[in-house]
């Protein structure tokens, strides 16, 4: 490494953030607190949660139904999880735009369409990831189901 990229290294170590922000919590407590008055925001905010809302009940449900084991539940917890990350991500970066960008401007479309990208990226993954893990055993019970019925 250049001598250049080790001060830009010991730079970014050493800044700190509560010199540049009024906002930096002072605890863990408060920081918990913050995280939480993010949620409440997404929840009352963002009608794409509430979707996400019936989306995520309507497939724990389904997986409980169909009794699927500790690792399917792990798979499908970090996929479930990961869209709701991206989606509050994308929410974040939709902000900082909004509040850095007054007039329109096509950085500022890009950075928000792009962040609008990941969510739907994430959310095609996470539903071909349900695909996988649920649909097999669905199948099988609805064949069961239709046999029996």
């Amino acid at each position: 490494m250049t001598k250049r990229a080790w001060h830009q290294i010991r730079s970014a170590a050493q800044t700190d953030p509560s010199h540049y922000s009024p906002t930096i919590s002072p605890n863990r407590r408060r920081s918990l607190a913050y995280a939480a008055a993010g949620c409440a925001y997404m929840l009352r905010q963002q009608k794409n949660v509430r979707i996400m809302i019936v989306a995520t009940t309507a497939v724990v449900a389904l997986a409980a139904w169909l009794g699927i084991g500790n690792d399917q539940w792990a798979i499908l917890m970090l996929a479930v999880g990961s869209v709701w990350v991206a989606e509050f991500i994308n929410a974040a970066i939709e902000a900082a735009v909004n509040l850095a960008a007054s007039d329109y401007h096509p950085l500022a479309k890009v950075a928000k369409d792009v962040a609008a990208a990941a969510v739907l990226i994430t959310a095609i993954v996470a539903f071909a990831i349900g695909c996988l893990l649920l649909g097999p055993q669905l199948i099988e019970r609805l064949r069961i189901g239709a046999i029996t019925g």
